[in-house]
């Protein structure tokens, strides 16, 4: 094999793991910063924050590939995923098998090194993660499916920080979980055309004319569930000031979506990036000022 071989096999792994749009993985990442961070009162242990942030990267990536391994007959239909490498035929789907395993096998090396509770939860993550691309043949809910996966790094924070996962910890996730379904359904708005072609569901599709009106509710929802994190971890003055720039974020991203036109829509599932940044600064700011 040569230099030029290896170097085309590296940059479709690449392209497979999504590493060349960070969005997924950023938007993984900041409920378990949250959840570190409201864990350990704003100090985390070093080692649970390098493992927990590795993992993240891992573990999206290795959803994304076996996302794509799921997909590989409706991506050549989607306008969106049809350039896809398994798609265009530019990684075989056996190739994609044993990247998916390598990527799990080292995040479960990562989770090794962390406490008894937090390698038991792991189990439950990997099934989630490989699990929910098959979610969208079976029900119109994989993106709340997707909630519910993405949504496990906070427990699982929780558990590798303090051994134990507070009821803190499940109001933070539920409201990760909503999150995810309404930042999803944006996204599978894009492709709702092509969707009702193939056939494949989601969110979008079953709530037809009234995802708009379905979303508000849920942000509201997800603006309560934090105001509750924010009751039980006695934080103040910079996490609450955050939770109202997210309101204005939501409010944004209902002003995208308004006329469903998909580049909007998609603009409105790239905002969601800041609302897990502008919430992470707050807390940042809350237990810094506190110390």
């Amino acid at each position: 094999m040569n230099v030029e071989t290896i170097k085309d096999r590296a940059r479709q792994y690449w392209l497979l793991c999504r590493f060349d749009k960070p969005i997924g993985i950023l938007i993984l990442l900041w409920p378990a910063l949250w959840a570190l961070w409201v864990a350990s009162e704003g100090k985390p242990d070093p080692l649970v924050l390098t493992v927990i942030c590795a993992g993240v990267v891992l573990m999206r990536s290795a959803g994304c590939v076996i996302n794509d391994y799921a997909d590989r007959d409706f991506d050549p239909h989607v306008e969106r995923t049809r350039q896809r490498p398994i798609a265009a035929g530019k990684v075989a789907p056996k190739e994609a098998l044993i990247l998916f395993v390598v990527l799990c096998l080292l995040a479960f090396g990562l989770v090794l090194l962390l406490n008894l509770k937090t390698i038991l939860l792991s189990f439950v993550a990997a099934f989630l993660a490989a699990s929910y691309p098959f979610m969208k043949r079976f029900t119109h809910l994989p993106q709340a499916y997707l909630g519910i996966a993405f949504g496990f790094a906070v427990p699982m924070a929780f558990a590798a920080q303090t051994g134990e996962v507070p009821l803190v910890a499940w109001v933070m996730y539920l409201a990760v979980m909503l999150w995810a379904l309404v930042y999803d359904t944006m996204y599978a708005m894009v492709d709702k055309d092509d969707d009702l072609k193939i056939g494949v569901k989601s969110t979008a599709i079953l709530f037809a004319d009234k995802e708009r009106e379905i979303m508000a509710v849920l942000q509201l929802i997800i603006l309560a569930l934090l105001v509750w994190v924010g009751q039980m971890a006695g934080l103040g003055f910079f996490y609450y000031s955050s939770l109202l720039g997210v309101a204005g974020l939501f409010i944004y991203q209902q002003k995208l979506i308004f006329h469903r036109k998909k580049a909007d829509c998609f603009k409105a599932f790239l905002n969601s990036n800041w609302v897990g940044l502008v919430i992470f600064i707050g807390l940042v700011l809350d237990y810094g000022w506190a110390a």
